[in-house]
């Protein structure tokens, strides 16, 4: 795991790669985390009726976390008796590291539940189900998807393509795989990733398939699209 996560970091920061996703995918998780966990003690979810509540909700207040990816501005929730503060936020707390890894590995090859099972037991956090966590990993998957298949709208006449290896669990085997990941800046000069794929290796088939898929995805300067679809 560390040696993949140094990899898809060092892929990521090549690329300048869309912090502004990531940031708001990292927030989305946390906050997430958070209701589960506060669910778990409040013995029921909002509004619901239970015999076994034994406390409820009462709002929330703001907390500025700082992360590598940028400061994420969390709803903390609150309760009517006791006071809730998720063990990630206390001073000291060496969590932030292992968020982010998780993260940027959800943005390249997809969340497993095991590797969110191990962050929650490394941030202190109590009471989240089996069912939250994959629940919690199809919706990251669901939002990475959206993002990486997103139409792409408007010219792009600069273009950066970049690899790297990571190895990964494929049906019962541990095998190297090859992450692509092209970029581009657009006429108003604003830089954005464009695509990724994983394959087996950079094969001409691979690499092919995955630029013609940009093009179909939306409108890239004429020159690259003659270049990606001819042959």
């Amino acid at each position: 795991m560390t040696d993949n996560s140094m990899a898809l970091q060092t892929l990521l920061e090549k690329t300048g790669t869309d912090t502004d996703f990531l940031r708001e995918t990292l927030q989305f998780m946390l906050q997430q985390l958070m209701e589960y966990e506060v669910t778990s003690r409040c013995g029921a979810g909002p509004h619901e009726r239970s015999e076994e509540r034994t406390n409820w909700r009462n709002g929330y207040r703001n907390r500025l976390f700082q992360t590598r990816l940028g400061d994420l501005d969390l709803k903390v929730p609150k309760l009517r008796k006791g006071s809730y503060l998720p063990e990630f936020l206390e001073p000291r707390r060496l969590a932030e590291k292992a968020l982010v890894s998780v993260v940027q590995e959800a943005y390249i090859h997809g969340i497993s539940t095991r590797s969110v099972d191990e962050l929650v037991q490394a941030m202190g956090m109590s009471g989240i189900s089996k069912s939250q966590v994959s629940r919690l990993c199809q919706q990251i998957d669901e939002r990475v998807h959206a993002f990486l298949s997103r139409p792409l709208e408007g010219d792009w006449p600069y273009v950066w393509l970049d690899a790297t290896y990571i190895r990964s669990r494929e049906h019962g085997r541990v095998e190297s795989q090859a992450v692509i990941i092209a970029t581009a800046v657009n006429q108003s000069g604003y830089r954005e990733v464009l695509g990724l794929s994983v394959g087996p290796a950079e094969t001409e088939a691979f690499w092919t398939d995955f630029l013609r898929s940009l093009v179909r995805r939306g409108r890239m300067s004429s020159s690259w699209c003659r270049m990606l679809t001819k042959g």
